[in-house]
């Protein structure tokens, strides 16, 4: 998939836990473990608003596009 999603590297630039994550922004540890891994095919704009707040990061800190 060309859409790289880098919230691990931002968790741990942050220290913060999958565990602490899922509590502050309230969604499951299997929903944020899936979009983690890539594996998502969506993601709505206010989960991704509150994943930033608790990170205090943009979105491009957590999205990357690849051309490979």
């Amino acid at each position: 998939m060309p859409i790289i999603v880098n919230l691990d590297v931002m968790m741990a630039k942050r220290k913060m836990s999958l565990n602490e994550l899922s509590e502050k922004v309230d969604l499951t540890l299997a929903n944020l473990s899936i979009l983690k891994t890539g594996k998502a095919k969506a993601v709505r704009f206010s989960t991704l608003e509150s994943i930033c707040k608790a990170l205090d990061c943009q979105p491009g800190d957590l999205l990357e596009y690849s051309q490979k």
